[in-house]
């Protein structure tokens, strides 16, 4: 399951967002989200358990959690929506 992070301190460190959830069971990866200008960290990310029963104690136990000082924003991650691109237009010939 993939699971959404958010709230987080932009000086977290991914191991230790890691072991946070290694708590609960595996974790097959951690990301956590960069500005890709500034590759300044955006204050989210992701985090991918294989078991979905572990993925979920996981959302339980974790969300509204402490890191760094802050309540952690822990849920199961909503499918990315299709970029659009606001400069382009569609439209269609009438003629």
């Amino acid at each position: 399951m993939n699971i959404y992070v958010g709230n987080l301190p932009k000086s977290t460190e991914p191991d230790s967002v890691r072991l946070a959830f290694e708590v609960f069971g595996e974790v097959r990866s951690v990301n956590l989200i960069k500005d890709k200008y500034t590759k300044e960290a955006r204050g989210f990310g992701f985090v991918e358990m294989p078991n979905e029963k572990e993925a979920s104690e996981a959302i339980e136990n974790l969300n509204g959690g402490d890191i760094g000082g802050r309540r952690m924003v822990v849920s199961e991650a909503k499918p990315r929506k299709e970029a659009t691109n606001r400069y382009s237009f569609n439209y269609q010939r009438h003629w």
